[in-house]
């Protein structure tokens, strides 16, 4: 979420592609957030992450890998970005 934050309130000075990859991850990111919470969001199509299970706490630590592995490179396309705009 931080990188959207971050890349949404930079925007017109960063591209739009990174503004749009930042919020992909986000989304993403609060979808799994939403499954693994104590709320039912079945109406919504979202099938629970039982993370008070074993196999849900592998899972859900699965996912936070993959979303840190996507945030890596948005992370640094964001900091050059903006060390490309601190040198102008």
């Amino acid at each position: 979420m931080d990188l959207y934050k971050h890349a949404f309130r930079l925007w017109p000075l960063v591209s739009s592609d990174l503004v749009a990859d930042c919020f992909v991850l986000a989304w993403d990111v609060r979808e799994v957030d939403m499954r693994a919470s104590p709320y039912d969001f079945g109406d919504l199509g979202l099938e629970p992450i039982r993370i008070e299970t074993p196999e849900g706490k592998r899972g859900y630590a699965a996912w936070q890998r993959e979303f840190a592995t996507r945030a890596a490179p948005l992370r640094q396309r964001l900091v050059e970005t903006c060390e490309v705009l601190l040198r102008s």
